[in-house]
């Protein structure tokens, strides 16, 4: 993912954001590869590995005319929990490469890209339950940067509270239909902000065009909105929604 730090606007960051989607089309295209889009927007070619991935993005940045690390910083969801055969498995398994990672040898893989790539945030870097590994991972990089939990608390404060507690992690992707109700997200919001954790309001698959959790990114100052690429209809209202509120608040 991109995240348009230099953007002195939403309707900036947007506008750059849109540019830097369309000019990735245009390296698929040229290299002849597929431009069919997920159930979230984005692109869905068949890379090799994730720096793979990484060079490609970078490489649209730059032809549209930004810089990283200046104009733009990328993010990772990286969905460990999904790279474990079984829960009481000691290995990682990549799901592509099929190459396997120790705890300590997928926290030393993260640590290479961060230094190596402009990377300022990554989402479930460990599985749900590696609460040991989690706090490892906070230690080497939550200085750095962002260690989202999304599988890991499932916006809910019991299971963020024992993050906070074992300082695992320093952000939480916050799903109101994930945990249910609207007073449960607020509680949770609660908590991670007396905590200095940062919040990310976030959409889940399956979305529709529902537009409420971009009023509630902004109600509650998160500062950070996950929903997908500029693509598909349940993905840009959110953005169109953000755009309106953003004409009303700076009038």
């Amino acid at each position: 993912m991109i995240m348009p730090i230099g953007a002195k606007s939403f309707r900036e960051g947007l506008q750059w954001c849109v540019e830097v989607y369309h000019s990735l089309a245009t390296i698929l295209k040229e290299n002849q590869m597929s431009c069919g889009v997920g159930d979230e927007g984005g692109f869905a070619p068949d890379l090799a590995n994730d720096k793979e991935a990484i060079r490609y993005i970078l490489e649209a940045i730059g032809n549209a005319g930004y810089e990283p690390d200046k104009d733009f910083m990328l993010a990772i969801d990286a969905a460990a929990s999904e790279w474990k055969k079984d829960k009481k498995s000691a290995y990682y398994v990549m799901p592509k490469s099929g190459k396997q990672f120790s705890t300590d040898a997928l926290i030393a893989h993260w640590t290479m890209l961060v230094e190596k790539y402009p990377i300022i945030s990554i989402e479930d870097a460990l599985d749900e339950e590696d609460w040991d590994g989690w706090r490892k991972l906070t230690a080497t990089l939550g200085g750095r940067i962002q260690l989202v939990g999304d599988d890991l608390f499932v916006t809910n404060t019991d299971r963020l509270e024992r993050g906070i507690a074992e300082h695992s992690g320093n952000a939480i992707l916050i799903k109101p239909n994930q945990i249910g109700t609207i007073s449960e997200t607020l509680d949770a919001i609660r908590t991670a902000r007396r905590s200095g954790f940062a919040t990310v309001i976030s959409h889940r698959s399956g979305e529709t065009e529902d537009t409420f959790i971009a009023d509630l990114a902004v109600a509650v100052n998160s500062g950070q909105i996950k929903t997908g690429a500029p693509c598909r209809t349940d993905r840009v209202a959110k953005y169109n929604r953000l755009l309106l509120i953003e004409k009303e608040i700076c009038k």
